[in-house]
Parts: structure tokens; C-alpha cells; sequence
């Protein structure tokens, strides 16, 4: 098929180029990008004029401050800013046909679509199309989806939702369901997913909170005894307890969420407990590095949300600094896709904030976290993965077992 694809940016690039496996796509984006993959517009009516599906991937950002590097549930409820996407679309809509089909895939919060969204495309048909990606892993999430989401206007699986489902079949390597609802349906599927993410890191880090207060706990032995409970309560995905989470989606989704609680007048708020605690146990994790620290210069080996990945949006390691540098601790980040320069080798007290294969183990990888640089003789490592082994004349806590026979 003829694809265009409006927003090829740092997830955009990655799914429009995995498309371009099995389809001819033109990309446009208003900042300079390049491909060997897909053919790039120099204009937006390029990227929509004679395409069967035009796919819109951009921003619905937050400000800047509700990021999540810092606390933010002090801020007022605020929803995401759809300026850029009214905006987009209404630009798509001059150009777009009744043959055509428009498919947004940014995240907007449950009405958003039906109250304003769907009035800017007139000219063609519209589909919401949310996805589940992550930074670091886009090309695997793209074709190894647990789900697609489809919404239409009134949830019919036929017609537009067919010919989506058919299209992503060309380019799928699992056999993923899918899900066809309203558009309403498909914005609550896709917001919601990520705030249950959010709750169920927020729970296993708070038994590690409470293996560090109680001691004589593990904490792997608690949540490999929850994750393994499917018949009733969950599956084994994001159950290691470690470091909350984190990057630009979720901290953000959260916030949205409680915006639409107070706007729904639901009486109630969990999301602003689960962005409460997120914070608090980033505190608890400060407090125990200036208590374990040893007089030992602060280093978080890994300043990135997450690892192999250079950006900084909602990164726990910041929010971890913010509450040590409240304490009076100077924190020396070391990551070598964030920072001008990575020290050959440090002596101190080292967070260990990255571990990729458990970030990416989902995705195949089992490599465990290369070392940044050389962490020397006497220093202290932290690692909340509890995978780092007892080396040498170096001080290794596992963060979060506090077994009497364990550092």
C-alpha cells in the first residue's frame, strides 16, 4: 500500500521505517530527517496526496515541568495539550480525500476523540490507532504488539477497522489480538495500559521499601511469588521491583488521569496515590544511598529513563538526584548517550540505575548491563536489580534484600 506518515521523530523514524518492510512510505516531519528506508516529503501535502493510509504520530505533550525527572504532584490536575495534533490534522484534512483513511496513533485522553479530534477530518475517514512502544525496543514493540488497538466511531470491527487489521498483518511477526472498539473504548485501553503499568511498579516497589524497613526480606522471592500467581492477579511483565517508572509517557499518562478523574467528578483519585508513591520510594532510595554512602562521593550510573536511550524526560535517576541534591549531596551522572564525556574509572558510591536485560527482557535481550566505566576498589555499589555480584574489595547491596545472610 501507499503510506504517508506525519511525524517520523524519535518514535515515528522507527515505526514508518518498519512499515516500509512490506510498504511504499513517504515520511514528513517539520524538523530536518533523514532515511535510507522510507522516502522523505518535503512537505506535508507530499506525505498525504495520493496515499490509501496516513498515519499521525505527534506530540500530545505535557509541560515541560510534569515530566516526572522532578516531583509533580504538588502541580494542578492538568490534561495533555492538543494543539499540535488539532493543528496537524486540520492541515491534513486540505489535502485528504474520502478514499483515504487517517489514522492517529498518539495518546489523548478518553472523549478527546469524539468532543474534538474526529471535527478537524471532514475530507476522509478516521480511525484511532494508539500504540504500545517504548523507546529502546520500537522496531521489536512495532511487530511483536501484545495488542493493536483500533477505535471507531461506533466500534465496528468491519470496513476500516478490517483494512487496518489487514494491513498490520503484512508486517506482524507474533500474531497479535486485536482489539476493536469505540474511540473512546481504544483512548481508555491505551491510557489505562500504561497507568496499570505504573500501579503494579509502584506495588513491587513498595515491597521492596518494605524489605528495607522490615529486613529479613527478599524481595525477588516476594514478587517471583506473585508473578507466577496468573489464575488470579497477573502475569510475570514488570514484576522486579528496582527503579520506578519512568520516561515521558507514563509519569504524564498518570497526571492526565487524574485531570480526568477531577474533571468526571469520580469522587476519587488513584493516580495521584500511584504518582505519590513513585515519588516517595524515588525519596526512601535517596535517604538509603546518604545513609550507605560511606563518605563516599554520589555517582548514578545511568542518567537516561532508560538504557541504550539518550533521553531524559520523567528519568527516575534525575528524580533520585533531585532528593539527593535536597539533601546536600552533589550527584555525578555517568552515561555515556547523555553526557559530554564518562570518566575512565570512579571510586565512590554508585547507584546502578541501568540494567538492560531487565529493561529489554521482554524483547530477547539477555546480555546483563555493561559497566559505564571502572568502579574501582572501595567503593560502594547500590544495585536495586540485585544482579551485581560481590566483587572483589568493593561493597555490593542488593537493594531490597535484606536476608540476614545477605550485604
Amino acid at each position: 500500500m501507499n503510506v504517508g506518515f506525519i511525524g517520523v521523530g524519535k518514535l515515528g523514524m522507527a515505526c514508518a521505517e518498519t512499515m516500509a518492510t512490506k510498504h511504499n512510505v513517504t515520511g514528513y516531519d517539520i524538523y530536518p530527517v533523514t532515511s535510507d528506508k522510507i522516502t522523505i516529503a518535503s512537505t506535508l501535502q507530499q506525505a498525504v496526496e495520493g496515499k490509501d493510509l496516513i498515519f499521525i504520530a505527534v506530540q500530545t505533550p505535557h509541560d515541560p515541568s510534569y515530566g516526572g525527572d522532578q516531583p509533580i504532584t504538588h502541580l494542578r490536575n492538568k490534561d495533555f495539550d492538543y494543539t499540535i495534533v488539532n493543528a496537524v490534522l486540520k492541515q491534513v484534512n486540505e489535502f485528504a480525500t474520502s478514499n483515504q483513511l487517517v489514522v492517529l496513533i498518539s495518546t489523548v485522553l478518553p472523549g478527546t476523540t469524539r468532543r474534538e479530534l474526529k471535527n478537524n477530518i471532514t475530507n476522509a475517514r478516521f480511525i484511532y490507532n494508539p500504540y504500545l512502544i517504548a523507546m529502546g525496543s520500537v522496531e521489536w514493540d512495532m511487530v511483536n504488539p501484545e495488542m493493536v488497538i483500533i477505535g471507531t466511531e461506533d466500534g465496528s470491527e468491519t470496513g476500516d477497522a478490517r483494512l487496518l487489521t489487514d494491513f498490520y498483518n503484512t508486517i506482524m511477526e507474533n500474531n497479535p489480538r486485536y482489539v476493536v472498539g469505540t474511540w473512546d473504548e481504544a483512548e481508555c485501553i491505551k491510557v489505562f495500559y500504561n497507568t496499570f503499568i505504573s500501579a503494579k511498579i509502584g506495588l513491587v516497589n513498595m515491597i521492596q521499601d518494605v524489605a528495607i524497613k522490615q529486613g529479613n526480606i527478599n524481595v525477588d522471592v516476594v514478587t517471583d511469588a506473585l508473578a507466577n500467581s496468573t489464575m488470579r492477579i497477573m502475569g510475570p511483565k514488570y514484576m522486579t521491583a528496582g527503579l520506578g517508572d519512568a520516561g515521558p509517557c507514563h509519569p504524564r499518562d498518570n497526571i492526565a488521569l487524574r485531570y480526568l478523574a477531577e474533571e468526571l467528578d469520580l469522587g476519587y483519585d488513584l493516580f495521584d496515590t500511584i504518582m505519590k508513591a513513585r515519588e516517595q520510594q524515588a525519596k526512601n532510595m535517596a535517604r538509603y544511598i546518604y545513609d550507605n554512602r560511606e563518605g563516599l562521593p554520589v555517582f548514578i550510573h545511568g542518567k537516561a529513563y532508560k538504557p541504550n536511550v539518550a533521553y531524559l524526560e520523567g528519568s527516575y535517576s534525575l528524580l533520585v538526584g533531585y532528593y539527593l541534591q535536597e539533601m546536600g549531596i552533589t550527584v555525578t551522572y555517568i552515561d555515556p548517550l547523555t553526557e559530554e564525556s564518562t570518566p575512565d574509572a570512579i571510586m565512590g558510591c554508585v547507584l546502578l540505575a541501568h540494567n538492560q536485560q531487565i529493561t529489554y527482557g521482554y524483547a530477547g535481550v539477555t546480555d546483563n548491563q555493561s559497566l559505564y566505566c571502572r568502579i574501582e576498589q572501595g567503593s560502594v555499589i547500590i544495585d536495586p536489580w540485585r544482579k551485581y555480584p560481590q566483587t572483589g574489595n568493593i561493597k555490593v547491596i542488593h537493594y531490597g534484600n535484606t536476608r540476614n545472610n545477605q550485604v
